[in-house]
This record gives C-alpha cells, sequence and structure tokens, in this order.
C-alpha cells in the first residue's frame, strides 16, 4: 500500500521552480543555431545574458547583450561568488551571473545556457542540479567543412578552432547527455525532449 505524500514548503516550492538546461560543444557545431530556434518554439526558455568587462559595441545594450562591469565591479563579484563560472579572455573577463539565473529559475522559467566547455565544468562545480548537454558534430571532418565553410577566419584561427574542438569532443562522457546534430530538426527535438518541454 503507497503512503500518501505530504509535499514540504521545500518540496513544493522546488515543484514550481524553473531547470537549468546547459549546451556546449565545439566551434562550427551549430550551437547558436540550434539555441535560436529553441527559442523560437518556446519563449518561455530564459537564455542567460552573459557579464563583461569589455567595452559596449555599437548597438550593444547594458543587460540585453551584456552586462558591462569596470574591471573592478566583477572582480568584486567574482570575490562574492556571483558567478556560477567566468574566464578572462583576451585581457577581457567574461562570465554568467548567478543572481539572474536563480532570479529567473525561482520564478518557474526553464533557464538555458549557452558556454564553453571549461565553462560547463566550472557551472557543474558550483550548480551540480544543473542538466548539461553536448552538442556534437556527426564527424570530425563534417565540423571542419562547416567552420571552412563560415568563411570568416583565416587558415591560423581554423586550425586554433580545429586543435580545440579535438579536445572539447574528448570531454563528452563529462556531460549528462550528448545530442549529435546532423539534422537540426531531429537535435532540436532531442534537445526539447531532454529538456522537457511540452
Amino acid at each position: 500500500m503507497e503512503l500518501p505524500t505530504l509535499l514540504t514548503h521545500a518540496d513544493a516550492a522546488m515543484s514550481t521552480s524553473g531547470k537549468l538546461t546547459l549546451i556546449t560543444g565545439p566551434s562550427g557545431v551549430g550551437k547558436g543555431t540550434l539555441v535560436n530556434q529553441l527559442l523560437e518554439r518556446h519563449p518561455k526558455i530564459w537564455l542567460s545574458v552573459s557579464a563583461t568587462t569589455r567595452s559596449p559595441r555599437q548597438g550593444e545594450q547594458d543587460g540585453i547583450n551584456y552586462f558591462f562591469h569596470s574591471r573592478a565591479g566583477f572582480e568584486a563579484l567574482v570575490a562574492e561568488g556571483g558567478f556560477l563560472e567566468w574566464a578572462e579572455f583576451a585581457g577581457n573577463c567574461y562570465g554568467t551571473p548567478r543572481r539572474p539565473v536563480e532570479q529567473q529559475m525561482a520564478g518557474g522559467r526553464p533557464v538555458l545556457l549557452e558556454i564553453e566547455l571549461e565553462g560547463a565544468r566550472q557551472v557543474r562545480r558550483s550548480f551540480p542540479d544543473g542538466f548539461q548537454i553536448f552538442l556534437a558534430p556527426p564527424s570530425f571532418e563534417e565540423l571542419e567543412r562547416r567552420i571552412r565553410g563560415r568563411g570568416t577566419d583565416s587558415e591560423e584561427a581554423i586550425e586554433r578552432r580545429l586543435i580545440r574542438a579535438q579536445e572539447e569532443l574528448k570531454a563528452q562522457h563529462e556531460f549528462d547527455a550528448v545530442v549529435t546534430n546532423d539534422d537540426l530538426e531531429s537535435a532540436l527535438q532531442q534537445v526539447e525532449t531532454l529538456m522537457e518541454l511540452s
């Protein structure tokens, strides 16, 4: 005989809170395209906005494209544990602010992070309850074809991306699920299922 389940306040809060899903994968695998399609199909998803110490580019708005911080302000947030993950690239810092993520989840919205491998590893440590998806290419040859097909990078930059991609692909086993982006619609449906989107 099953005993009736009593919901505590914490359980009730958990049942109405949103979930955090993270998507990562090598450059050229199609993360941006997949995430944009996902947001179009499911407007309730909240895509996390990163923080940075770099200056805004023309047309960029604070809180929409990035949260723009001074170096001192960013470092103060790091010191108080204000980021789920952060890193420094080319003299500027970038990170995922913790508070907006937690606020959106508390409001019941599914939260999505699209970040690099090292950031994903940091999020796993700071937010172990998040669900992490690795988006993989159907083959390394296809990934190289896609990167070269962009026509935006020098040969040197392409080689750097390919070397980094080889390292990232070795990390697939670290993730909760691996979705192969061979066909965009199929990959989208798999991500929708994993995120439990109705």
